[in-house]
């Protein structure tokens, strides 16, 4: 296996390999790990998440799963580094942690077997698909702010070659604390098979990203928590929370809400995937005094 990494190089984005503690680049120099300033280890032209695809998930939803995986989509603006701030805009409470393992395509890819997609994946890396609930009553369906707002899309520290995904371990540790354990043993859908399933119809390119899903007991953070992703033979990705600088606008657009959908949701609920939607009065006024 390799680690390749991206990093800051006397001011100059530049690829780097792991090489024990010490990242070396092409041209010979080199600089401690802890000395780095991380870069998203590679450039996407997209990034694909999937819904649900662990058991403890699916239980912990009190649903099942679909016959297929079902996928949103992160905007690029999303996507962010090893030990960066991830924001949580000011006017809003539910930011979630996802722990994930992330698919990083190698070559251009489309309409190709299970069977044949490890010969386009470049590597894997970690993530953390961090999801804004309080918008979750306008934007459940696409995910768009939910999943998309900015810096909701850290991956790193960086892409590990020649990984064997199955049976390893994924935590999420919270200010030291273990929130999320768990094995890729859990999958209903391994990575060839995501891989394959997304290229049937949308070609994929070098550096895209797929998010595989996360376990159970994805809950909130909040501004100052240090958030670490582990995962067995990627290493650690660490972030910590911030609070946006400005706060949302309120004179335009659907309002951060609290519904019943949002904290069951954030809280570990079992609104994901039922189809049932409750009225928010923060979103539809009219609507609810009406009834």
């Amino acid at each position: 296996m390799s680690e390749f990494r991206r990093i800051l190089l006397d001011g100059y984005p530049c690829t780097v390999e792991r090489r024990g503690e010490e990242l070396v680049s092409g041209d010979g120099r080199v600089i401690a790990i802890d000395e780095a300033i991380h870069l998203p280890p590679v450039q996407p032209s997209k990034i694909i998440c999937v819904h649900l695809n662990y058991a403890s998930r699916t239980e912990e939803f009190m649903t099942k799963l679909p016959l297929a995986p079902t996928y949103f989509h992160k905007p690029i603006t999303a996507l962010n580094s090893h030990e960066a701030g991830i924001v949580r805009p000011d006017g809003c409470k539910w930011l979630n942690y996802e722990g994930e393992i992330v698919i990083v395509i190698g070559r251009t890819c489309r309409n190709i077997s299970p069977e044949q997609a490890a010969d386009y994946i470049m590597g894997y890396t970690v993530g953390n698909d961090y999801g804004l609930h309080d918008f979750r009553d306008t934007d459940a369906g696409s995910m768009l702010r939910v999943k998309g707002s900015d810096t909701l899309a850290p991956v790193g520290p960086g892409v590990v070659t020649d990984w064997d995904f199955r049976d390893k371990r994924i935590r999420t540790i919270v200010n030291g604390e273990v929130k999320q354990d768990s094995s890729t043993s859990e999958m209903e859908w391994d990575m060839h098979y995501l891989v394959a399933d997304i290229a049937r119809t949308i070609t994929l390119e070098p550096g895209d990203l797929l998010f595989s899903g996360t376990p159970a007991f994805s809950r909130p953070v909040y501004p100052g928590d240090v958030v670490e992703v582990e995962v067995e033979g990627l290493g650690t990705l660490r972030n910590h929370i911030v609070t946006g600088p400005t706060p949302i606008r309120t004179d335009v657009g659907a309002q951060p809400t609290e519904s019943e959908e949002v904290v069951s949701t954030a809280l570990g609920g079992d609104w994901e995937f039922r189809g049932i939607r409750t009225p928010s009065k923060d979103l539809y006024p009219s609507l609810i005094e009406e009834k």
